[in-house]
Parts: structure tokens; C-alpha cells; sequence
């Protein structure tokens, strides 16, 4: 998932035609957004991008931290010890919010809903099963499903253990009655390399990250998890309309503060991300790379993560995987 920064963060990007600078900042010291993933990886990469665009308006600085380690998890324990005057922003992927507390339980040393407070989801993608040398003459859901009943199961890969991709594979496999054992990899790239040399036959990724392989006819993207087909990518049906539609989802990005954070600096961080994220710029870069920008009020960000935690329970518990850290 990583991204190169330098045709995100050129000079053209930097103008914010979208976000007045009259007036004051509303936090008066230099300001953070928290990410728990390294330089140059999407969400680094976005944080970057919002930083530069509320540069003036929330804070007179504001800069991106990378606090990597537990797969995101220290990046929300320092949010939550953080002050909650504005001057510190976490942006996290929805797995850290939805997903961890049903791995973790007791283990996890935050309670999403009640330390943070939901500000606003700033992109949201899909991602799409994709295979390759492995499956052999697969072009389609019902070929792969075929495919993992006559070999008695098949092997997928994912970016990460306990990801949305790992347990989209797992929904997969109870829908269709078939045998599918996860194979986890250290990010995106690894696990698309084993994809196109065969060892694995299929692989399950954010979608920016398969592509340039659909494109190039390495990998055949096969189904993707939006609710309609991507209009940079009218071939690749989606699960629903091949008869799965428990299989549509996506992931997003969201902006949180702590929990302690008055309510008025979450409208005033609110208005502002609507502003950034309608900046033609941002967006045209972020599309680029199948990443839909997006904003919503705080109450339906919040209402979304309670869903979205409750739909993963099960998954998770009839999964029986427990991670090891």
C-alpha cells in the first residue's frame, strides 16, 4: 500500500482553493495528525495531504507524525493520552476501530467508542479478489468458487492478518460453503508478488494496489467489494451481482479526536474537512488511486462505526483467529 509521494505531494497540490485563510487558526499552536503506519504508505500519504490543507485554517503548522507499531495501535493510545484542545488529530483505517476490539478484547488498551470521538471519514475504498498463474482459467466468482471445490480448497493472501481483506475471505467461505485458508502477508506488495509467480492463487487487496497488474493482464481482478462497478474498471463485476452481496464493503480512512475534545472543536474540525475534501485537486489525486474522498456529519460517522463493529462480531468469532501480539 505504498504510494509514491512525490506525484502526491508536488507543488500543484499545495494551493487549497477550497479553504479561506482570513480568518485565525482555531488551534493556536502547532498541531499533529497521528498515523500508526510508515512514510510513504496510504495512510501516511493522506495524512500528509489534509495536513497541508489545514495548515493556516486549523493550526498556524500542522505536521504528520508517524507512530508505527502494533499494526495502528500506538497511534490511538497516544491520541487518546493526547490534549484535547484540537492540537492533536489520529486518522486511522476502520479495522483499528471496528474489527480490533472483537480480536483483542481485554488484550486492547483503548475502547474506540468511548475514547475517541468519530470527527469524520475522509476516503473510503474497496478492494477486489484477484487472481493469478494459480487458478488457472478463472475469469469470474463462480469459476473461482468451482476452482476451490474441485481442488478441495484453495490458499488466499491478504496484506495483514486480522485486516478487512483477511476476514472478506473469511465471508467468503461460509457464503459459498467452500474451503479458503488464509495466507498473511507484511503489506500488499509481497503478497501480489506470490500471486503473479503462482505460489498463492489468489489474493485479496485494496484495489489501487492490484491495478497496474489487471491492466498489464498479470492478475485478473475478479470481483470487487464496492456496491457498483468502478467506472475506471467497468470489466470487474462486483460480488453482489455475482450472487454475494454479504460480500459488499469497504474501508475508510476517519479523523478522530480524544474523547475529552468539546463538542464545538469537532463541528469546527467537521466544516473544515468538508472544505479540504472538496478540493478538485485532492480529490482528482486521491481518485487516481481508487480512493473515493468523502465527509460526513460526526453522527453519521459515529452510527457508522457501530454498524460496521457489530457486522464484524461474528465474522471474527466464528473466524476463531486470535492474533499473537
Amino acid at each position: 500500500m505504498t504510494l509514491p509521494r512525490r506525484a502526491l505531494l508536488g507543488a500543484p497540490l499545495l494551493a487549497m482553493p477550497g479553504v479561506a485563510r482570513a480568518q485565525a487558526p482555531v488551534v493556536g499552536r502547532t498541531a499533529r495528525i497521528l498515523a500508526g503506519f510508515p512514510a510513504g504508505g496510504t495512510v501516511d500519504v493522506t495524512c500528509r495531504l489534509l495536513a497541508e490543507r489545514l495548515r493556516g485554517t486549523w493550526a498556524p503548522q500542522v505536521v504528520v507524525e508517524n507512530r508505527v507499531g502494533a499494526t495502528g495501535r500506538l497511534a490511538i493510545e497516544e491520541a487518546i493520552r493526547s490534549d484535547a484542545d484540537g492540537s492533536t488529530i489520529l486518522v486511522t483505517p476502520a479495522s483499528m476501530v471496528t474489527i480490533y476490539p472483537h480480536l483483542y478484547g481485554q488484550r486492547l488498551r483503548y475502547a474506540p467508542q468511548s475514547d475517541l470521538q468519530p470527527v469524520s471519514p475522509v476516503v473510503v475504498y474497496p478492494f477486489t479478489l484477484a487472481v493469478g498463474p494459480g487458478a488457472p482459467g478463472v475469469t469470474n466468482l463462480a469459476q473461482f468458487i468451482e476452482l476451490a471445490r474441485s481442488r478441495g480448497g484453495l490458499n488466499y493472501a491478504s496484506p495483514a492478518a486480522g485486516s478487512v481483506p483477511h476476514f472478506t475471505g473469511v465471508m467468503l467461505a461460509r457464503a459459498a460453503g467452500i474451503e479458503l485458508t488464509h495466507v498473511p502477508y507484511r503489506g500488499a506488495a509481497p503478497a501480489i508478488v506470490d500471486a503473479l509467480g503462482g505460489q498463492i492463487p489468489a489474493t485479496i487487496n485494496v484495489i489501487g494496489d492490484q491495478v497496474e497488474h489487471h491492466r498489464a493482464g498479470r492478475l485478473r481482478m475478479i470481483a470487487v467489494t464496492s456496491a457498483q462497478r468502478l467506472p475506471r474498471f467497468p470489466d470487474v463485476p462486483t460480488f453482489a451481482e455475482q450472487g454475494r452481496p454479504e460480500l459488499t464493503a469497504d474501508e475508510w480512512f476517519g479523523a478522530f479526536l480524544p474523547a475529552r475534545a468539546p463538542e464545538a472543536l469537532n463541528r469546527q474540525l467537521n466544516a473544515l474537512l468538508a472544505q479540504v475534501m472538496g478540493d478538485a485537486a485532492l480529490r482528482e489525486t486521491l481518485e487516481a488511486r481508487e480512493f473515493q474522498p468523502t465527509h460526513t456529519s460526526a453522527a453519521d460517522f459515529a452510527a457508522r462505526i457501530r454498524a460496521e463493529t457489530a457486522k464484524w462480531e461474528p465474522v471474527v468469532r466464528e473466524s476463531g483467529f486470535r492474533p499473537e501480539d
